[in-house]
């Protein structure tokens, strides 16, 4: 359904920096294509350790690579996530789906099926590449990224493990809550082309195709997750007003995965409090996503 097959991978080496406060890390631009159009990400490795585990991380609805910027701080959630990882020994790979930052693409065009063959691509990009151990990779996944990453691991269930930070779990659901009910009937009874534009809860237009709208009742992170047979950990939060109920859309993945697994369940909302400053992403996101993955991605 989603193109499980080799994309012709390539890699760009584009720039080099070096973490601050760790000489040992190093985070580097890179490149794929899928479909013809070039896929960009951030490779972030452990120069003293080209073996290290590596955590793929797929961005949420309208966000880029670094996601949102905390308050007080000069990073996003994943661009600090990213540094907190490598501290612990982590390498990671963050990207941007086409249509989104700096990958090719409209965002018009953008569709779960898509985000989906760029997850795919980025898994087989890593266990490609001889900067981290390609064996030894896991998967984080935050809103719209969380549906993307259920799906990828489902296409690549050799990955060691999974978090899904806030998934989509039922998206005519979620999106009927955040792009209007009314765009989705059009979206839903429109030809595949037709642009459509909503307007977000905090004021902003976005425009989408009804492509987008027509994968909603189709895509389902529930039946995805129920093929992966590795260690799911879901982190939600209890003040979560964008994908809702919480914890019962957390807990309906674990309901139907089979496997070694954990819910977690923080104080916080959709963004973590990013707004408010980095203390629930330094003190509960990352420590808790650590702990998984170092006991089955050590």
């Amino acid at each position: 359904m989603f193109g499980l097959k080799a994309f012709g991978l390539g890699f760009t080496c584009l720039v080099a920096v070096t973490i601050a406060g760790l000489a040992s890390a190093a985070e580097t631009k890179i490149s794929f294509n899928v479909d013809g159009q070039k896929v960009i990400g951030t490779l972030s490795t452990i120069d003293s350790n080209p073996k290290a585990p590596v955590v793929v991380m797929f961005h949420g609805f309208g966000g880029t690579r670094d996601e949102l910027t905390i308050k007080d701080t000069k990073e996003g959630v994943f661009s600090r996530s990213a540094r907190l990882f490598a501290e612990s020994g982590y390498a990671s790979l963050r990207i941007d789906f086409r249509g989104s930052g700096d990958s090719d693409g409209k965002w018009a065009d953008t569709t779960f099926s898509g985000q989906i063959k760029d997850g795919i691509a980025a898994v087989d990009w890593l266990k490609a590449s001889d900067k981290v151990d390609g064996t030894r990779i896991s998967i984080l996944g935050w809103s719209q990224g969380g549906l993307v990453g259920a799906h990828v691991a489902r296409a690549r269930p050799d990955v060691k493990s999974v978090t899904l930070w806030a998934p989509v779990v039922t998206p005519l659901y979620t999106y009927a809550g955040l792009l209007g009910a009314d765009s989705v009937a059009k979206g839903l009874a429109s030809p595949p082309d037709t642009e459509i534009t909503s307007k977000l809860p905090w004021g902003a237009d976005t425009t989408l195709k009804a492509s987008f709208y027509q994968e909603m009742p189709t895509t389902s992170t529930i039946a995805a997750i129920a093929h992966y047979p590795g260690p799911l950990q879901v982190i939600v939060g209890s003040k979560d007003t964008t994908v809702t109920p919480q914890p019962a859309s957390g807990q309906a993945l674990l309901n139907y995965h089979d496997g070694e697994e954990r819910l977690d369940v923080f104080d916080t909302d959709h963004v973590f409090s990013a707004f408010t400053g980095p203390q629930v992403i330094d003190n509960h996101m990352v420590p808790a996503t650590l702990e998984w993955l170092k006991k089955f991605n050590p």
